[in-house]
Formats: structure tokens, C-alpha cells, sequence
């Protein structure tokens, strides 16, 4: 990463649609140069797709919570992590599932329509027999969104 990719990737994240050509003027390079160093960011899986950020909220799904998962432990052969996140994979509701340190075993981040529908959403978790137990912390609200871009400015050279 260098200061052109940084101000390249600052400028597609703040427009996604602003096209080559524009990008290419706004940061004074050749159209050949940006096109090229947007391949190069993909092909080494810095940029990882190009499409819409779409918001759980404005899709009728206002509630987010963490549950913590512990999963039965088992032999790799016999599922574990991997059986559990193709479970996950499978509700809709689940935005993301990661393995984790600590007293549980899964980070799960969900959404909801409601707290009430909270409740299915965590049903459907723990209707997988190998969750043992599920702890849950509802968001109130969000300080900072996801966010990637400004590592960007500071990532090393590769």
C-alpha cells in the first residue's frame, strides 16, 4: 500500500460509483494506472468486493446483539466450530461468526425485527445440538461502524 492506493481506496469507499475515469482525474494518475492498481488490490484480496454496504436498520431489522456461544466439544471429525458456523450460515440473521478466545467458543453478531423476534433468531441458534448454552448482549447503539479503511493509511508497504 501506498499513498496513491490509500487515496484511491479513500475515494471508491466515499463514491463507490464514481467510475475510473473520474478517479483518475480527481487523483491526477492515468485511467490505465488506477485500473491497474484496482486489480492489483484485488488479486492480492485487499479489496474484497464492490458491492453495495447495505444497512440491517433500514432493511427492518433495528435490533443487533452479540450472543456467545459454547459448543459441545467434540472431535474435529465430528463437527465442532466448523458444523456449528455451517449451522449459522444457514440463518439469515446471523451478519457474521468467528471463532474466539476466552469463556466461550463463538462470537456471533445477529439481527432482529424486535427484541421479541430476538428470540427466534436465538431459537434458531441454539437449534443446533451441539450449542450447549448461549449468552446474549443486545447493542444499544454504535459508537463505530465496521470499518477497514483506516488501516489503510497505515498499513506497511506489501
Amino acid at each position: 500500500m501506498d499513498q496513491i492506493d490509500s487515496r484511491l481506496l479513500s475515494l471508491f469507499a466515499a463514491e463507490p460509483r464514481i467510475g475510473v475515469l473520474e478517479a483518475s482525474r480527481r487523483l491526477g494518475v492515468a485511467r490505465g494506472t488506477v485500473q491497474a492498481r484496482l486489480d492489483k488490490l484485488a488479486a492480492r484480496g485487499v479489496v474484497t468486493g464492490w458491492g453495495p454496504d447495505l444497512s440491517p436498520e433500514a432493511l427492518g431489522y433495528p435490533v443487533t446483539a452479540f450472543l456467545t456461544l459454547e459448543i459441545r466439544q467434540r472431535p474435529a471429525e465430528h463437527g465442532g466450530h466448523d458444523a456449528v458456523g455451517a449451522h449459522l450460515s444457514g440463518i439469515p440473521e446471523v451478519l457474521e461468526a468467528h471463532t474466539i478466545t476466552g469463556a466461550g467458543d463463538l462470537w456471533v453478531r445477529v439481527v432482529a425485527r424486535s427484541n421479541a423476534d430476538l428470540q427466534r433468531v436465538i431459537d434458531l441458534v441454539l437449534a443446533d445440538p451441539l450449542v450447549e448454552r448461549s449468552s446474549t448482549v443486545i447493542a444499544l447503539a454504535t459508537q463505530v461502524p465496521y470499518r477497514v479503511l483506516p488501516l489503510a493509511s497505515h498499513a506497511p508497504d506489501v
